[in-house]
């Protein structure tokens, strides 16, 4: 990510905006933030010039629309101070209409451009302001004989600005019949805002002089004002993948694994519902938080009482290690949180307390996240961060088929793990039992046999090899003296 010209920036106010900027936007230039109704343009604005005025900034609102004193009760319905930021309100009057001087209603653009310029110039050389914010600059199109016309006086009227000391944030009101095209080329920055069926969203179309993290980022927009949750681009690896084997506090499940799963690496721990997924993951996080090393689980399907309940019932002891907060237990909304506010979430989380480990519980609760969008990019690109970190990642990931038609994961994401593995219901003479296995192990060897496996109240019990089974992966094995049976083999091993 580069940070150009750092020593000139002018923080935007906006929380995650100036690490989408790389650091803000650039001193004493002008920026274009473009969207449709009820996006957010003027509640940008808002943030823009209250961190200004918190430094001690001379502040300056320029309105065409609403009146100054809406928007001060506005900002302060949001948490934002504007007491210390000048208005400019060229905004029409109720007196306007009942006034009307006899050439119409509507005045022409002869009539009313030459005063409006006289305040305005009038009030930057008199205040001169540091941050301005003009909302919006599409009005003075209408104040304008021709397009030709518009485009000197918003370029030179611009520049005037810039060349009083201000940083300038402006909107547009674009739409079919006035695009905002000619205003996207005179601005050294173009921000879109916009909200679609999928969730709010903003995209930095252009940025002179710096660089910045393209592609959209998701948007919040509640009773806090905006909240921008910057796109996950993976850094560079800052954690060396080791050798070192993580026990899961299960003896014969580390048998299979020969030893455990390796630190930093992306674990699949697929079956069907009910099979002890997520029991097998809470029981790996357990032992991590157990050796003092933080761990998180996120979960989009259970509360934290839910779980810390459901482990008690197993003898899985959770609840001392949450209350002393070396082990976390995130409950997560699907439908409230957007992949960019779960990313940011993960993010914090993990610089603020250190995790080690990491469980997403499930899959499929993140893939309702997303809200129709590429499951398997975003998943990569979380799961890659994560890695790149050192941290370890346990994934859990549903399958439909309860016995038979063996599937590894459901949503293809094998070439994603580092380690496979899988539990599986077995109807053996008329009883539903449990097996677990392994698939792959990147880093390593694996046992290649299946094992049985139980919940029980004393936690997870797993059994020796079943080497009397055959067709085990069928969901319907067969004892090996009865498969001998039927094949008319009597010898062999």
């Amino acid at each position: 990510m580069k940070r150009d010209n750092i020593g000139f920036r002018v923080g935007s106010g906006v929380d995650g905006l100036d690490e989408v900027l790389c650091g803000g936007f650039v001193k004493n230039r002008a920026y274009l933030v473009r969207g449709g109704p009820g996006t957010g343009k003027t509640i940008l604005g808002m943030h823009f010039l209250a961190a200004g005025a918190r430094q001690g900034e001379r502040c300056l609102f320029i309105t065409l629309g609403e009146p100054a004193e809406q928007l001060r009760q506005n900002g302060t319905a949001l948490g934002l101070n504007l007491g210390g930021v000048h208005f400019l309100d060229l905004s029409p009057t109720p007196e306007f209409f009942a006034d009307a001087e006899s050439y119409d209603i509507f005045s022409p653009a002869e009539v009313e451009l030459e005063p409006t310029t006289r305040r305005i110039v009038g009030e930057i050389e008199s205040f001169k302001p540091q941050r301005v914010f003009l909302d919006a600059m599409t009005q003075f199109r209408y104040l304008s004989a021709e397009p030709f016309h518009f485009f000197k006086q918003v370029l030179s009227f611009l520049r005037f600005l810039v060349a009083q000391g201000a940083t300038v944030v402006f909107t547009s009101e674009g739409s079919p019949t006035a695009p905002d095209e000619d205003l996207q080329f005179m601005a050294d920055g173009v921000i879109a805002l916009a909200a679609t069926p999928n969730g709010r969203a903003l995209n930095v179309a252009k940025f002179r002089g710096s660089g910045f993290l393209d592609g959209w980022h998701s948007l919040r927009l509640d009773e806090s004002g905006l909240t921008i949750f910057p796109r996950l681009v993976p850094e560079l690896p800052s954690a060396e993948s080791t050798a070192e084997l993580l026990s899961s506090g299960v003896a014969e499940v580390d048998e299979l694994l020969h030893g455990g799963i390796e630190r930093g690496t992306v674990s699949i721990v697929s079956g069907p519902s009910g099979v002890g997924k997520t029991t097998l993951c809470l029981q790996i996080l357990k032992e991590a938080a157990g050796r003092g090393e933080p761990a998180i689980a996120y979960t989009f399907e259970e509360s934290a009482e839910m779980i810390q309940r459901r482990c008690e019932a197993i003898g899985l002891p959770i609840r001392p290690l949450v209350e002393s907060g070396i082990l976390t237990l995130r409950q997560v909304e699907p439908l409230r949180f957007s992949p960019g506010e779960f990313y940011c979430l993960v993010r914090h989380d993990i610089e603020a307390k250190g995790a080690r480990t990491v469980l997403i519980d499930s899959v499929a609760g993140f893939r309702l996240a997303l809200r129709g969008e590429d499951l398997v990019s975003d998943l990569h690109t979380l799961c890659r961060e994560l890695r790149n970190r050192g941290t370890t990642v346990l994934l859990v990931d549903e399958v439909e088929s309860i016995t038979g038609d063996f599937q590894a994961t459901e949503t293809g994401l094998g070439y994603l793990a580092d380690n496979i593995v899988f539990l599986r219901y077995l109807e053996v003479r008329g009883g539903l039992r449990k097996a677990i296995g392994v698939l792959k192990k990147r880093l390593g060897d694996f046992e290649k046999t299946l094992r049985e496996i139980e919940i029980t109240r004393d936690g997870i019990k797993v059994g020796k090899p079943l080497t009397e089974l055959r067709g085990i992966l069928t969901g319907t094995p067969e004892w090996r003296h009865e498969w001998r049976h039927k094949s008319g083999d009597a010898g062999g091993p």
